[in-house]
């Protein structure tokens, strides 16, 4: 039974690099922590990346010891497949109910052995690597996934459409496959809660002036990541999409989305300069002989380094800037023309390249308007979710005891992400310093970080 007062307990949704940061440091603090993402393992899009800038770290060298370190923390109760379905209470003592969807899979008895998804037949494209990839029906998002069991995606699955197969189920030496599983409820009493859902690319669909979605070699950023990745569908090659080739001439198109009230968003996405800065350095790296143009309205690189890393890329790696927007990209034999102008020259370009990046826009993660009417939260035209004030409070909420942390509230990169992931755990910990004095050692649960 719950002792009456505060709860010195937090509920953290969203388990990207934001999430993972807040859960550290309060759960190091010893509190505890219920860490809730509705991806079967953690990471968000930090997981997605090949490197990061201005550094050129690798991404999974850094993420892949704090998700272990997450996944394994005492006082972490961590909930993935699961989604945040109702909040009541109040400040001290909110009443959480979680959903957590059917993985099909019995996680206390798997191992991760990854025997089933060696021999599942179904193929599909993969989500994670943003169509330059392929997984099959039952699946982790990568290897270095944590939790590292599989999901079986019932809408793909040879049993469930069909009526036959279950080769995953017959070659699980340990029986784990429960094909009858359902979803389950979970409630949990937490006295604060961090919100910290990230983001979501623009909608490629929506980009047709640029090609996406009707000319195969036009991109976006992030399916560039994972071409660029070891743990990527071409182990790291820079390999365009129609055939597999390796292009020799990349044309990158920044502000696809961003800053075009027309087209797409009005705001700056933060990041794309420096990533297709990244992006360009990379690909040299690995097409030593190959040609970058990068179309752009004009350079933000605001950032410790990184104006220096800019012009790295264009005087190390030789990427040619044109300061100039893209009027049309399309299809024409084997190559992918953009045609542009230079405003700096006042000249028409055509380009006939073999491969072409969008740097899309960053927009809040789907689900987030849903989430913040149920928190009693508000959000932006734009639907970022809003600050109490954005100078003095930015982490705090309109609503006592919920705080924001990450690309939820706006653009932002990973330093900027990690320290306001810390404000909003340092806040949490000030509730909870008030409530109880001295930090009490509690695990969230007997289940805590079990894998």
């Amino acid at each position: 039974m719950q002792d009456e007062g505060p709860i010195a307990r937090v509920l953290i949704i969203g388990a990207g690099i934001a999430g993972m940061q807040a859960a550290l440091d309060i759960a190091n603090s010893g509190y505890g922590v219920v860490l809730v993402d509705k991806l079967p393992s953690i990471g968000g899009r930090m997981a997605q990346l090949s490197e990061t800038f201005p550094t050129l770290d690798c991404a999974q060298c850094i993420l892949t010891p704090r998700t272990v370190e997450v996944g394994h923390h005492e006082n972490i109760k961590l909930v993935t497949y699961s989604e945040v379905k109702e909040v009541t209470g109040q400040p001290g003592d909110f009443q959480v109910c979680i959903r957590r969807y059917p993985a099909y899979v019995d996680w206390d008895v798997c191992n991760g052995c990854g025997l089933c998804q060696e021999k599942c037949p179904k193929r599909i494209a993969s989500d994670f690597e943003r169509g330059t990839g392929r997984r099959k029906a039952i699946y982790t998002l990568s290897p270095q996934a944590v939790p590292n069991k599989p999901v079986l995606d019932w809408e793909n699955c040879l049993y469930f459409q069909r009526g036959k197969c279950r080769v995953c189920e017959k070659s699980c030496p340990l029986g784990a496959i429960n094909f009858e599983q359902q979803e389950t409820m979970i409630e949990e009493r937490v006295g604060c809660i961090i919100v910290s859902t990230g983001y979501d690319p623009y909608p490629t669909e929506e980009l047709g002036e640029y090609g996406h979605g009707q000319v195969p070699d036009v991109i976006d950023g992030l399916a560039f990541e994972r071409l660029l990745s070891a743990s990527g569908p071409t182990a790291g090659k820079v390999l365009r999409p129609s055939d597999g080739k390796e292009p020799k001439e990349v044309v990158f198109v920044q502000c696809a989305g961003s800053r075009d009230p027309e087209l797409g968003v009005p705001y700056c996405s933060k990041i794309c300069c420096m990533y297709t800065a990244k992006h360009a350095i990379l690909y040299r790296h690995r097409v030593p002989d190959g040609q970058v143009y990068i179309f752009h309205i004009d350079i933000r690189s605001a950032g410790k380094h990184y104006e220096e890393f800019v012009q790295r890329a264009m005087e190390e790696d030789r990427a040619l800037y044109l300061r100039g927007k893209v009027s049309k990209i399309f299809q024409d034999g084997d190559k992918v023309v953009v045609w542009g102008v230079d405003t700096l020259s006042n000249r028409q370009i055509e380009i006939a390249a073999d491969l072409v990046v969008l740097a899309t826009a960053m927009v809040p993660s789907e689900g987030t308007t849903a989430l913040a009417e149920m928190l009693g939260l508000k959000t932006d035209e734009f639907g970022f979710f809003t600050e109490v004030h954005a100078n003095m409070r930015p982490v705090e909420t309109a609503r006592s005891g919920i705080f924001l942390a990450g690309a939820g509230v706006g653009p932002k990169d990973i330093p900027e992400t990690v320290s306001q992931a810390s404000a909003a755990a340092a806040k949490v910990l000030s509730f909870f310093a008030r409530w109880s004095g001295v930090p009490e050692a509690m695990a969230a649960s007997p289940e805590a970080g079990k894998l």
